[in-house]
């Protein structure tokens, strides 16, 4: 035999209310921007992702073993006629990394590639110097 039990419309209606996130209009968090260093013999290897952005709003700057990336998304605000915009959850905004790598970096044999959201660089290493042994006169 089944036992009775009480049955309130309002516990189903707010079973599981409270569990699910409810968003009340954040703003969207800023993503970050995703990287691959590779190490070669004669070289560093860096990928970066940056789907959304243009090739412009691109800069990169080495200074010795330190390299910086920025990117800019630029917002269109294009409305048209008789529309409106009820929710965008698309980022818009500046990211930037820094990172250093364990040996400096010839500037001047860098280069720098952007493919389909992917930003390669090749960053040639400095060639080290070697320790000279001084004569004493």
């Amino acid at each position: 035999m089944n036992p009775i039990t009480r049955y309130d419309p309002f516990d189903d209606f707010f079973r599981g209310f409270f569990v699910r996130p409810v968003d009340f209009g954040r703003e969207a968090e800023a993503p970050t921007m995703k990287l691959e260093v590779r190490e070669q013999d004669d070289q560093y290897v860096v990928h970066a992702e940056l789907p959304g952005v243009r090739k412009e709003d691109i800069h990169v700057s080495v200074e010795g073993p330190v390299v910086s990336i920025t990117a800019e998304r630029r917002q269109n605000n294009e409305v048209k006629e008789g529309e409106r915009v009820l929710r965008s959850e698309r980022y818009f905004g500046r990211v930037a990394r820094s990172f250093q790598l364990a040996q400096e970096v010839d500037e001047t044999k860098a280069s720098a590639k952007f493919n389909d959201g992917v930003l390669e660089l090749r960053l040639p290493k400095k060639a080290q110097t070697q320790a000279r042994k001084l004569a004493i006169e």
